[in-house]
């Protein structure tokens, strides 16, 4: 109960704070998903528009410079112009479109006819093509002695529905590598165009520009098997780890109609930094929020709580036995009555502890009296009528003897009853010596059976065989006997009988005081040893608390067993002494 209390503020504070900011943090964080589905849509769909953009300007780049060379083709077929008409054409193109190193004219066996090259020409047609679009053949990407990325176009001319030679150019696609070093998403997003064959054909990233001279194949890329399997050239998007080890984000976009795949990848701590950097902030705001509150219902939970810990203190006091504590609040709200009430109650306490204390003085001083009264009233009406008979003259001798044996028998009962009084105030010491127990008992006996006979009761005695040899003192150990057998007599009806047996068990000595008398009640055998307890109807209860301390003193336990209606048994047990020289010093 106590460490309830003493946490009640903290989950007050906590009820308080959950209450409050519950509702904020669900808000928090279906605001935190929602901003990462949205941000993860939107950076994808602005990426995805990047790739399609960069493949639409590729493919219009590239077709744009096809139908070039397609309307240069036009111009030579079915115009009847020489050989040197057609030269100066082809010369005046490359000079006007500079993506065309060379433009050649063959024959229908391959051969050139005329060229825009001086010199031998070196445009053939595509052996190989890589692609074909609107009639126009197109080779695989390779490096000129440059280091640049060239292709050939070709196209076959036909007269009069026949065929009639090939006309062919040598492209170079230096300005779509400028283009696709010019896509760039955020700080470290970069571009790259796959071929048809898998060949990587360009590079944003200048640290990676090396694996398009390796032409690194590209047809285990995700993205380049996806992008090709979607029907329509749709494009894709993944989140993937690269060959660096480093979450990317990556979409890919089909070139139509070259057949090629524009790939934009951005590091994901970069495409969603704004909104990692948001719900950082977001998660700090509900985090301070949450504090707040906390410390807001910390401190109003004390104040709250105050005066609950104010009573506890105050009821653990009290429980303690300072009945004069009072307390004192004043919030003037229901804990203010709660404090009254307990004022009144402690007041109350207070009252009834000191009635509850007269009554147990009044009820002492009774018990005490008619106990003085009991025990000392028979030996003190003994004594004085004895003294009366002295005093007469008509009393012979042996009367005046008999009433003198009385006199001082009573005299020896009151002095015995005194020392019982102060040996229960102030306990004498006792001094052991070696002792026969056996020796002991014999000598109580001579006096206990006179007063079992004068009672209608046989006392007997049966002592052990050899030796019994403890460290006690001869009186304190009769006064002990003489107790326990009067007990007995006392609580046993005419004609019953009291043994006391002395016995030898290992290395104790055993006294047992067995009766047959009423015997004693379970729930009293727990106090009969106390000061004060009697099972008797009158009496102070001293002889059995007396005796219990002299076999203490002595070294020794006692214990009983008691059956209502069939008798009690006291056991008495001391430590036993085996060496002669001490049955000699007994002796």
């Amino acid at each position: 109960m106590a460490l309830r209390i003493r946490h009640l503020a903290t989950r007050f504070a906590l009820l308080l704070a959950a209450a409050a900011v519950v509702p904020l943090i669900a808000y928090g964080a279906i605001s935190i998903l929602s901003l990462q589905r949205g941000t993860r849509d939107s950076v994808t769909t602005g990426n995805i528009n990047v790739a399609t953009r960069a493949a639409t300007e590729i493919s219009r780049y590239v077709s744009s410079n096809a139908d070039l060379l397609e309307a240069l083709a036009a111009d030579l077929q079915d115009t009847g112009l020489d050989r040197t008409q057609q030269d100066r054409i082809l010369k005046n193109y490359v000079l006007q479109f500079r993506e065309f190193h060379e433009i050649t004219l063959l024959d229908e066996r391959q051969q050139p006819l005329v060229s825009s090259r001086v010199g031998r020409p070196r445009a053939q047609v595509p052996a190989q093509p890589s692609t074909s679009f609107d009639g126009v053949t197109m080779s695989p990407i390779r490096m000129d002695e440059d280091g640049l990325p060239t292709t050939t176009f070709a196209i076959h001319l036909t007269r009069l529905n026949q065929p009639a030679g090939w006309l062919v150019g040598e492209f170079s696609l230096e300005q779509m590598w400028r283009m696709v070093d010019q896509i760039r998403i955020g700080q470290h997003g970069y571009a790259m165009v796959v071929a048809p064959n898998g060949a990587l054909v360009a590079h944003g990233d200048p640290d990676k520009k090396s694996l398009v001279a390796e032409s690194r194949n590209m047809l285990g890329n995700e993205l380049v098997k996806e992008v090709r399997a979607q029907r329509g050239g749709a494009p894709v998007s993944r989140e993937y780890v690269d060959e660096d080890g480093r979450r990317e984000l990556g979409v890919a976009a089909r070139v139509d109609p070259l057949g090629w795949t524009v790939i934009v990848e951005q590091p994901l701590s970069e495409a969603y930094a704004n909104a990692a950097q948001l719900q950082r902030q977001l998660v700090v705001a509900i985090s301070v929020a949450l504090l707040v509150m906390i410390g807001v219902g910390y401190l109003f939970g004390r104040s709250f709580i105050s005066p609950i810990l104010t009573l506890k203190r105050a009821t653990r006091e009290v429980a303690g036995g300072a009945l004069d504590t009072r307390v004192d609040i004043g919030t003037g709200d229901e804990f203010a009555d709660l404090g009254e009430s307990f004022n009144t109650m402690a007041n109350r306490l207070t009252e009834l502890q000191e009635n509850v204390k007269r009554q147990e003085r009044q009820a002492m001083f009774g018990r005490v009296a008619a106990g003085l009264v009991h025990d000392l009233l028979h030996p003190i009406q003994n004594v004085g009528n004895n003294t009366s008979l002295l005093l007469r003259d008509d009393v012979d001798a042996e009367s005046r003897r008999e009433c003198g044996r009385i006199i001082n028998r009573e005299m020896t009962t009151i002095k015995r009853f005194l020392d019982d009084l102060h040996n229960i105030v102030k306990p004498r010491p006792i001094e052991r010596f070696a002792m026969d127990v056996n020796a002991a008992v014999a000598e109580v006996m001579e006096s206990m059976r006179i007063e079992g006979d004068r009672n209608g009761i046989a006392v007997e005695a049966h002592c052990a065989e050899g030796s019994a040899m403890i460290d006690g003192d001869r009186f304190a150990l009769g006064r002990v006997f003489r107790n326990l057998i009067t007990n007995a007599i006392q609580a046993t009806e005419p004609n019953g009988r009291v043994v006391i047996a002395t016995a030898r068990t290992g290395d104790h000595v055993e006294i047992t005081v067995t009766d047959t008398g009423s015997g004693i009640a379970p729930e009293r055998l727990q106090t009969i040893f106390d000061e004060f307890v009697t099972t008797k109807r009158r009496g102070l209860g001293l002889g059995l608390a007396v005796t219990k301390g002299i076999v203490e003193q002595l070294g020794g336990t006692i214990t009983v067993e008691s059956a209502v209606g069939r008798g009690t048994s006291f056991t008495v047990r001391f430590p036993a002494r085996n060496d002669r020289s001490a049955q000699a010093a007994a002796s």
